[in-house]
């Protein structure tokens, strides 16, 4: 029996940059359910998480609590917390029961119950949120949406590395929204491919001006702050403004499935011997990488009080230390002024590239 559009339960998550698109792909063509994709983020999403927020709690969880009270206002029966190991998994549950006292009785679903679980796990959730649901659909419908978050964080790589170079100004923005736009309206995997492959070839015919030793920077961080535009104030826009080529290895495809954390402590023993936390692997691991490879800055990027990403510093501190490379430090809250970030990074832009000359 085929699944009535009005019938189908809505889903909704927390926005996550441009990520959406992939997860709204999974949930429609994979669960063949409805999902609530929401506009992007604005000052009023961020000030209704604060509103109901703990005053310890850092800012991702504000602006994702922010986006599930916006997502049930737009008609959201499931709502799937995603905040996988901050705070030994409290969050979700936090964030379930100040939904549950403002009033809100749709569903609630916490991932991080299913993390590290068997895929015999995860297909039982999804049965849950769609009762008829077609396996083999499913599956096709994850793995296919898992490869346009791949494609996603490949053609955002190339746009960030070389926009700063362009020689017609807005050429690269131009493919790179286009790009989002049809992977926001893609329907299969023809579709997907097709703009992927559209986008990269754009992009590898636009004409460039790159100096003879372009400033290259690396962003390392705290998972949800370093991807999301919002929350960090469009940090990387901002850099190739400046002229710089800009490198951030922190994405979903990396994370979760290209490098394991595991793996990395045997290249950053010199500096560290064990986890730290979440993601402090990542921020140790990309920012001794970028150091070794000669780049000229690394810019971390954290949420106020994220305590992992704290105990990182001072073995950033180290590596700039023994590398010779400046690290700049920029610690996330709720405020929405761009001045005072604009007046960093111009001055850490200019420090590099004078150093840059000065050494040449």
């Amino acid at each position: 029996m085929e699944i009535r559009i009005d019938d189908r339960k809505k889903v909704a998550f927390p926005r996550f940059n441009h990520y959406d698109y992939a997860i709204r792909y999974i949930v429609e063509q994979g669960l063949e359910a409805g999902f609530v994709l929401l506009p992007p983020a604005t000052k009023e999403t961020a000030d209704l998480g604060s509103r109901y927020s703990p005053d310890y709690a850092c800012a991702p969880f504000k602006h994702t609590l922010g986006s599930l009270i916006e997502a049930v206002e737009a008609g959201a029966d499931i709502l799937v917390e995603t905040g996988g190991l901050c705070r030994l998994d409290y969050y979700g549950e936090l964030q379930k029961e100040i939904l549950r006292e403002l009033g809100y009785r749709c569903e609630f679903i916490n991932l991080a119950e299913y993390m590290g679980g068997k895929k015999k796990e995860w297909l039982r959730l999804a049965k849950h949120i769609n009762p008829k649901l077609n396996p083999a659909k499913f599956v096709t419908g994850v793995y296919e949406g898992v490869k346009m978050a791949e494609y996603i964080d490949e053609i955002e790589a190339a746009y960030f590395k070389n926009a700063g170079f362009e020689a017609e100004e807005g050429s690269y923005k131009k493919v790179y929204r286009q790009f989002l736009l049809e992977m926001q309206m893609a329907e299969n995997k023809n579709e997907i491919r097709a703009a992927y492959q559209k986008a990269r070839q754009a992009m590898s015919g636009l004409a460039q001006r790159i100096p003879e030793n372009p400033v290259r920077i690396g962003v390392v961080g705290e998972y949800y702050t370093v991807m999301d535009e919002h929350s960090n104030q469009y940090l990387q826009e901002k850099l190739i403004r400046l002229g710089a080529s800009v490198h951030r290895f922190m994405n979903v495809t990396n994370c979760h499935f290209r490098a394991k954390a595991s793996t990395m402590l045997p290249k950053i023993s010199e500096y560290a011997r064990y986890s730290m936390g979440p993601t402090t692997t990542w921020t140790i691991n990309s920012a001794l990488d970028y150091a070794k490879r000669g780049f000229d800055g690394i810019i971390h990027v954290k949420s106020f009080g994220c305590t992992p990403e704290l105990d990182a510093i001072p073995v950033l501190q180290n590596i700039s230390r023994d590398y010779h490379i400046p690290v700049l430090y920029l610690s996330y809250d709720m405020q929405d002024s761009d001045t005072g970030l604009d007046t960093r990074l111009e001055a850490f832009y200019d420090m590099l590239e004078r150093k840059k000359k000065v050494l040449q």
